[in-house]
């Protein structure tokens, strides 16, 4: 099972006066998650499912990379704030078999990324990392991290 953690893409709003949970991406975050979106596709990324948070910069950002990568786009409530290695292995469990992509936040992602493959790493927005499991109890392998700098040069 190939599992895809990406971050929402920038929505750092500098006269932003509403809830943070509302927070949109901004011009940049949507070009940003634009081009991670393209360097997906060059890869042959191909989860079965897109499943996001529901906070807008998260689903944004999932609606960008679904419609690239023309692939099914739900949103996972558990996904939203405090997302933790149980309610992971839930949405494994529930998926098995399939190769998801998980859009969401920090620090979750990073936290739930150590604790499955034991790598310390620390996700960018708009970044984008590939976790191998065998099956949603197991320990997993990082395949890779891309920061969306890489997403850049193509």
């Amino acid at each position: 099972m190939k599992l895809f953690f990406v971050r929402h893409g920038n929505a750092d709003w500098p006269d932003w006066t509403g809830s943070d949970d509302e927070r949109p991406l901004t011009r940049k975050g949507r070009k940003q998650t634009g081009r991670v979106a393209r360097l997906l596709g060059k890869l042959c990324v191909e989860p079965s499912l897109v499943l996001s948070s529901p906070l807008p910069r998260a689903f944004q950002t999932a609606e960008i990379i679904a419609n690239r990568l023309a692939v099914d786009l739900k949103e996972e409530p558990t996904i939203g704030k405090d997302f933790d290695l149980p309610a992971l292995r839930v949405l494994l469990t529930r998926m098995e078999g399939q190769d998801l992509m998980v859009v969401g936040h920090e620090p979750d992602f990073s936290g739930l990324i150590r604790r499955l493959t034991g790598g310390s790493v620390k996700m960018a927005k708009a970044g984008v990392a590939r976790v191998d499991l065998e099956s949603p109890e197991s320990d997993g392998t990082l395949v890779w991290l891309l920061p969306p700098k890489f997403a850049n040069s193509g």
